[in-house]
């Protein structure tokens, strides 16, 4: 098994406060930076499995920064380096407390709800007569609440985080527009590399001077879906499942094995072979969505090097 990152305890100088979130772990430099760290964590159901996913972090957080370069010309954000394949370095944000959950085609949440019934999913309404991965005739908005740690995300409408007053008006209409410029984008980006992006979320957070700036990560298989743009129509019209590019193939293992993250249940064992098959898909998620060929970073003394190149970048700051 490859050294991985579970948890990270660094002190950095002038750090002022450290957060520890599903996957990653985020440093406050003196309230101007943040240092975000990419964990191996592997979370799903808004449960952290056991065991750590080799490389998985280096993969999510370079897709992320890649992706936020790409987009960077339509909507500004946070990143001002990347001095580590794991890490991040950007501006200190406020985060607002919802993820912009939005859906171009009816999958995962949006498809087990609308399989139970549901027409409306955060006052949204989907049509009628939708088969599972059909696409939406224009991409729908579903926010959910940010959890708390351990807790999970909760759907939401725009009208009751704004009358929560969790978000306000203003703020919401451009957190809105910027969420739907990213997703036209990620779907040209997408296109490109005979993709289809399904679904996706972005975090906004704002800065001291009040500019509101895209967060966390962008378009990674942790926080997006992915079908193979080849056989989509076949596969729709025959029925059949799509070929996917995202963490649902780990969801349906879970629940294959009958762990939802419901209460009393019991995360199934994860053999290494279970393990190393993960991580394998990890990566061909990277070359896929990047169309690069990925390159592992030396895991020898992974901490080590984490706490070196970050301290090399905070000694020039």
């Amino acid at each position: 098994m490859s050294n991985t990152i579970n948890n990270t305890a660094f002190n950095f100088p002038k750090q002022k406060s450290y957060y520890k979130g599903k996957v990653r772990e985020v440093y406050n430099i003196n309230d101007e930076l943040l240092v975000m760290i990419a964990s191996d964590r592997l979370s799903a159901f808004d449960v952290v499995m056991p065991k750590q996913i080799p490389f998985k972090g280096q993969i999510l957080n370079q897709i992320a920064s890649k992706m936020m370069q790409a987009t960077e010309d339509i909507v500004p954000n946070w990143i001002l380096d990347i001095p580590d394949p794991n890490v991040a370095v950007g501006l200190l944000c406020e985060p607002f407390k919802v993820e912009m959950v939005i859906r171009g085609y009816l999958s995962g949440h949006a498809a087990r709800e609308y399989k139970a019934g549901k027409r409306m999913l955060c006052g949204v309404s989907m049509p009628e007569g939708m088969k599972e991965n059909d696409q939406f005739p224009t991409p729908i908005i579903t926010p959910a609440t940010k959890a708390e740690d351990g807790e999970h995300d909760e759907d939401i409408s725009k009208d009751e985080i704004i009358a929560k007053g969790i978000v306000s008006k203003d703020d919401y209409e451009v957190l809105e527009k910027y969420t739907r410029a990213l997703f036209k984008r990620g779907t040209e980006i997408a296109a490109k590399r005979g993709l289809i992006l399904v679904d996706t979320k972005y975090e906004f957070g704002k800065t001291k001077d009040g500019k509101i700036l895209l967060i966390d990560e962008i378009h990674t298989p942790d926080s997006s879906r992915y079908f193979y743009a080849e056989g989509y129509k076949e596969r729709q019209a025959k029925g059949e499942a799509q070929k996917q590019l995202s963490k649902e193939f780990v969801r349906q293992w879970l629940i294959a094995n009958d762990f939802q993250g419901l209460e009393g249940q019991t995360v199934p064992e994860m053999s290494d072979e279970k393990i190393n098959e993960i991580s394998e898909r990890y990566i061909e998620l990277y070359e896929n969505i990047t169309g690069e060929t990925f390159i592992k970073s030396d895991v020898s003394n992974i901490i080590e090097r984490i706490e070196a190149n970050v301290l090399n970048f905070l000694d020039k700051q």
